[in-house]
């Protein structure tokens, strides 16, 4: 038995993330497998998400099911924005910077 939970209304970036992507909605709800009205309707919020809906869409956008209702990637000064724009072969010492940072307590 497949159970369907209905996630609550609240704020989400699909929107930002399909326009992040490039793609329109007509072509986020072809990958999904949903009509677009249906699409239209979950980024206005005249209609509720699920689960199911969550994932199909973050597979589609390539991020994670809570990226949507948690991360806006439009925002340059989110964290993840800028770790997106650390070279992959920099990663590591960024992440070595952040440690050392956290052991002396800076605060700025």
């Amino acid at each position: 038995m497949c159970q369907y939970v209905l996630m609550a209304q609240q704020r989400h970036y699909i929107r930002e993330w399909r326009k992040h992507r490039g793609l329109t909605q007509e072509q986020l709800a072809e990958r999904i497998g949903i009509a677009r009205s249906y699409l239209t309707k979950i980024e206005t919020g005249k209609r509720r998400y699920d689960q199911p809906f969550l994932e199909a869409a973050a597979e589609a956008l390539r991020c994670g099911p809570g990226d949507l209702i948690t991360r806006d990637p439009t925002d340059p000064e989110g964290i993840w924005s800028i770790w997106e724009r650390i070279p992959p072969t920099e990663r590591k010492r960024a992440v070595a910077v952040l440690k050392a940072m956290q052991l002396t307590g800076t605060d700025d």
